[in-house]
């Protein structure tokens, strides 16, 4: 069984997406549309950068699934590869369930633009910027980054907000909470805590204006009935019900990625193949959690070729 998988924030780089809309119409249909929906240039920024402007969350949510999505629409429109057909499941990680679901039939193209528009510019204005932060804990299991964040916390919020595979866990909250978490991870048999550079504080009960604002855009705008089942970030479980997934996505601005729980929540289920659309990030997290499935990254032109010549 397969399931295909889509990337969160941080995979995102310039250059994204270049080689592929110059080598596939289907792509630069994607990229357009994507521009049309959002009424801005993001693929030039995507293309060209700078930098800082495709690192803002509310360019660089819509750029991530935009690129994962060109991928996927080359697959099938020329590689003759429906997404129903050949994946049992999908999941993505934080914004990259928003790209699953649209890889699922459940949002169009540009709705799901819009939506990661708008939950980039909401979680960045639900945090004064400077007031919260996240770090990486490296070498750390969900126990011990538990007990480290709330042994840093002191009053303040200092959660758990990605339990992303064996030795990677992500902390988000309050800038002081997160601080005193990197200064005394050692302490708590962590190899080491890194700040990371976000301009908020992703996952947490911070963003409780974010996921306001996010329930309203979903009342607008709600899912449809999907082609393939989705595992949710927030329960780690199967969800074929787009109502309930509206509340999960809801739930999931302020609550934890479950991400590792989902990954082996998907082997149970018989998956032993897991293919990434649009990034190289998650394969590694996936083979650290289950280290007996395959793994497979598709980006490139090549990448895509070789998995519809397989599949077929």
């Amino acid at each position: 069984m397969k399931a295909f998988v889509f990337p969160g924030q941080g995979s995102q780089k310039v250059g994204m997406g270049v080689e592929l809309a110059a080598a596939s119409a289907a792509a630069r249909e994607v990229f357009q549309e994507v521009d049309d929906a959002l009424s801005q240039k993001l693929f030039a920024i995507m293309a060209d950068g700078p930098d800082d402007a495709l690192t803002l969350t509310e360019n660089a949510q819509p750029a991530i699934m935009a690129h994962a999505i060109a991928v996927l629409r080359v697959l099938e429109k020329e590689g003759g590869v429906a997404l129903d057909s050949v994946a049992d499941c999908v999941a993505g990680h934080s914004l990259g369930e928003y790209t699953a679901l649209c890889a699922a039939g459940a949002f169009t193209l540009a709705d799901t633009a819009r939506l990661l528009k708008l939950r980039g510019q909401a979680m960045q204005a639900a945090v004064p910027v400077g007031v919260g932060a996240m770090c990486a804990l490296l070498g750390a299991d969900l126990e011990k980054a538990q007990a480290l964040a709330d042994a840093a916390a002191e009053g303040q919020v200092c959660q758990v907000a990605n339990d992303n595979d064996p030795t990677q866990v992500v902390l988000s909250g309050h800038r002081e909470a997160i601080e005193r978490a990197v200064a005394l991870a050692k302490g708590h048999g962590i190899k080491r805590g890194v700040v990371l550079p976000v301009s908020a504080p992703f996952h947490c009960a911070l963003m409780q204006p974010a996921a306001d604002a996010m329930a309203e855009a979903l009342e607008r705008t709600p899912p449809r009935p999907f082609r393939v089942p989705l595992y949710a970030n927030v329960t780690a479980g199967q969800v074929t019900d787009p109502a309930e997934e509206r509340g999960l996505l809801v739930n999931q601005v302020c609550g934890r990625v479950r991400w590792r729980e989902s990954v082996l929540a998907m082997q149970a289920s018989g998956v032993d193949t897991f293919v990434e659309l649009g990034g190289k990030v998650l394969g590694p997290m996936i083979g650290r959690s289950a280290p007996d499935v395959v793994t497979r990254s598709v980006v490139t032109m090549a990448d895509i070729e070789a998995l519809a010549k397989e599949i077929a």
